[in-house]
């Protein structure tokens, strides 16, 4: 009895379906509570100011406070006196060399020296003689000359050795040494390694690398609309995301006069304090400038689609009627966007979901094309009939 009573009970009534939009001359309307216009985010125009920018930028040792040791003449490494996070003054040994080759400068220098103090002695005997009355002018003045020579090569060993911070003492022993104040940030030798001046140069690590951490170089890739912003002695800020919450401001110290080939970039060279050392050599951030416009309204980079080679937006001109307009754009950001023309201040544009209310719009024409031809069918003598 139940079964006959349930079945014999009247069906629900179906459910009507939500009123679609309509096209009307170049708008679309929704009607009032569609579903689809809570999906829809409005934003208003505001006139263009400032528009901030982030850059790709790379964290390097600032070259003019570093020095990269290599090894000036073949040799073994025989002691390594300092190690990576050490803090070094000028002057400070890095690393001892057993090198044959400066064995033979100490041994040039040395020998100049007993050629130099031999001719010394010569000298002052011909001088003796010539007062004397026995040895001729001539004589005399052919030993000042010897003597000269023999004091420039000396001067010249001498010379080479101090250059390595040699001495008299023929030991083969080179002293490699820092030339500057700061820390050691790189060691690549070992205890015994084989080391030769061609060893060196672009692409070849150095065996110390010194520098000062509490300031680093900062190399940002910038486009071409973005160089008017980044001239020598602007500001930046340095995001970098293994450092959450935290900036850190830079300076604009040069800029390039070329664009990279590949990238279509212009090299950009910024200064960042270090003080906690928080920033490390190679990391990877982003450089935010703030750039000034004089002309123009800023929208959402998500508001702007592209349609064949233009740009257009949608504006609401009115609460669920929304209208397709093409803009000019003067700059294309990764968040915000310049439109040059096609817009005014206080328009409100759709910053969300733009694709959803393209995808209606092309419902909504066709629907009405549809429309058109069945009207016009209907209103002819034939479909009259």
């Amino acid at each position: 009895m139940l079964l006959v009573l349930a079945a014999c009970s009247e069906a629900p009534a179906p459910k009507a379906a939500e009123p679609q939009p309509i096209m009307q001359g170049k708008q679309l309307r929704f009607p009032p509570g569609n579903a689809q216009l809570a999906m829809l985010k409005t934003t208003v125009v505001t006139a263009a100011e400032s528009i901030t920018v982030d850059l790709p930028a790379h964290l390097v040792w600032n070259e003019e406070r570093t020095q990269r040791i290599y090894a000036p003449l073949a040799g073994r490494v025989n002691r390594i006196l300092v190690d990576v996070g050490q803090t070094v003054a000028p002057g400070a040994p890095l690393l001892s060399l057993s090198s044959p080759e400066f064995g033979l400068a100490q041994a040039d220098a040395a020998k100049a020296l007993a050629d130099l103090q031999l001719s010394d002695k010569a000298l002052r005997r011909q001088r003796e003689l010539f007062e004397a009355g026995i040895v001729a002018r001539k004589d005399l003045e052919q030993m000042e000359a010897e003597a000269q020579r023999a004091k420039a090569e000396s001067e010249r060993a001498n010379a080479k050795t101090r250059l390595y911070g040699g001495s008299h003492t023929v030991n083969q022993q080179l002293t490699l040494t820092s030339e500057i104040r700061g820390m050691v940030v790189e060691r690549n030798v070992n205890p015994g390694q084989e080391v030769r001046p061609d060893q060196s140069g672009p692409g070849v690590p150095a065996l110390f690398v010194v520098s000062d951490p509490a300031q680093l170089w900062v190399q940002i890739d910038a486009r071409e609309p973005d160089i008017v912003s980044l001239r020598p002695g602007a500001t930046f800020e340095l995001i970098v995301p293994s450092l959450p919450g935290k900036t850190f401001q830079g300076k604009v110290a040069a800029a390039s006069d070329f664009l990279d080939p590949t990238t279509r970039t212009i090299k950009v060279r910024g200064v960042v304090a270090n003080p906690e050392r928080l920033l490390k050599a190679e990391m990877l951030g982003t450089a935010r400038i703030s750039r000034k416009w004089g002309e123009g309204v800023m929208v959402p980079a998500t508001a702007v689609f592209l349609r064949g080679t233009s740009h257009w937006v949608f504006v609401q001109s009115s609460p669920g009627t929304f209208e397709p307009k093409e803009v000019k754009l003067g700059f294309e950001g990764a968040k915000e966007s310049l439109v040059t023309s096609g817009l005014s201040p206080q328009d409100v544009v759709v910053s969300e979901n733009g694709l959803l209310l393209a995808r209606e719009f092309r419902i909504a024409e066709e629907a009405a094309k549809v429309a058109a031809a069945q009207n016009a069918v209907a209103a002819s003598p034939t479909g009259a009939q």
